[in-house]
């Protein structure tokens, strides 16, 4: 079998995508990772810090994989008990299996000559990162509609869905990123939370501290007999009730500042998690660092219960025919890493407006979350606040 090796260089194309149950898929292929060893893993033998590193392939697999020479540093192979040193080239030739993502489509909302904004599905990240790469907004955009190269001029949860603005230019990008950080864009979000919330203005100015071993962020409250300096980045949010039915409510959440998961762990804080955020609905998750996997992930499957191989057995028939198996290969024949059986389900939390100087971008409203929309505080007006209705 003749082994085409893919890099970055490669772009995605409409065939790399299997559409199964709901599901996008990437059909396995061959890539090159090249990284350089950092100070923190200087030290390590070559097999132990892949071992420790990258938990989604087991010990047995990367013994095998320096001794076939699919490991190697500085482009030669090396003995399993290979020392590493600061700065020394590392490279990885693997089957790569990307993990799923919901099947929707990456909606196109408006295409200009600098800009392009879509409607991002829940689940899908925006730009290549960790196991991600050709199951990305950017991706399915370049192979599904040929827009390429796209700037993200901000940051949206994987498991957040609405609106996404993408600079076709990097002049353009720099300008969106200057205005943002500038404190010039006003941005909203609406969420469907647990409870009653309150019917007045509720504006959230805490701290937030967000630990990448983690995946999860925490509020820090002010205590001035502390004598520990606070490592949290101030914050603060803006929400406004649209409308409750006594068991949920939806928000308008404007966030001032931009940190990760900030309107998540605000309205954790306010006493109104987001309904269906399984990261911080639970005071307790798996540490992902030794599950080896998302945050959100490890949370969803620290609270439900274990499911069974139905989807794994179901597609061993079928993926088969999809793609070429490799006999060292630890998720074949499956189309799906290890781990990625279950399928996920999206934030109720939607983007739905950004607006700065002299320009406004807006997405439809999910269906999902306006179901409350009856109910509506008579103050309010869901078109006051930007966008139409969507139908999915």
């Amino acid at each position: 079998m003749e082994i085409v090796w893919q890099t970055p260089a490669n772009p995605p194309e409409r065939q790399d995508y299997i559409f199964q149950k709901g599901r996008r898929l990437v059909r396995p292929y061959y890539f090159e990772f090249i990284s350089h060893v950092k100070n923190r893993w200087a030290g390590q033998t070559i097999v132990d810090f892949f071992t420790q590193e990258f938990k989604g392939r087991p010990y047995e697999y990367y013994v095998s994989a320096v001794q076939c020479g699919r490991i190697q540093v500085d482009g030669e192979t090396v003995p399993v008990s290979c020392i590493l040193k600061p700065s020394q080239k590392i490279s990885h030739f693997l089957h790569r299996h990307e993990p799923p993502v919901m099947a929707s489509d990456v909606t196109v909302l408006v295409e200009e000559p600098d800009v392009v904004t879509v409607c991002k599905p829940a689940s899908v990240p925006v730009h290549p990162c960790g196991q991600y790469r050709k199951n990305t907004v950017v991706g399915i955009l370049q192979a599904e509609h040929g827009l390429a190269p796209l700037f993200p001029v901000h940051r949206l949860d994987r498991l957040v869905s609405g609106l996404l603005i993408l600079a076709r230019n990097a002049t353009k990008a720099d300008l969106f990123r200057q205005q943002i950080e500038g404190g010039m864009v006003q941005k909203q979000y609406i969420a469907k939370v647990v409870g009653i919330f309150p019917e007045k203005e509720l504006l959230v100015d805490v701290s937030i501290y967000y630990n990448p071993q983690e995946g999860r962020s925490t509020v820090e409250v002010g205590d001035s007999c502390r004598d520990t300096p606070s490592k949290g980045k101030t914050a603060s949010t803006k929400f406004t009730r649209i409308s409750s039915n006594g068991t949920h409510s939806i928000v308008l959440c404007e966030p001032v500042t931009g940190r990760t998961h900030q309107i998540r762990v605000h309205l954790q804080y306010t006493g109104h998690p987001i309904a269906n955020d399984m990261l911080y609905l639970s005071e307790y998750v798996d540490n992902r660092s030794d599950v080896g996997m998302s945050a959100d992930r490890a949370a969803g499957k620290s609270l439900i219960p274990e499911t069974n191989d139905t989807y794994v057995n179901d597609c061993e028939e079928t993926c088969c025919k999809n793609f070429s198996i490799d006999p060292m290969c630890t998720h074949c024949p499956n189309l799906a890493p290890i781990g990625y059986e279950e399928h996920e389900v999206g934030l109720w939390l939607h983007c739905v407006r950004y607006s700065g100087p002299g320009w406004k971008y807006e997405c439809p409203y999910p269906a999902k979350l306006l179901l409350l929309s009856q109910n509506c505080d008579p103050h309010i007006s869901l078109r006051s606040i930007g966008g139409s209705v969507a139908s999915n």
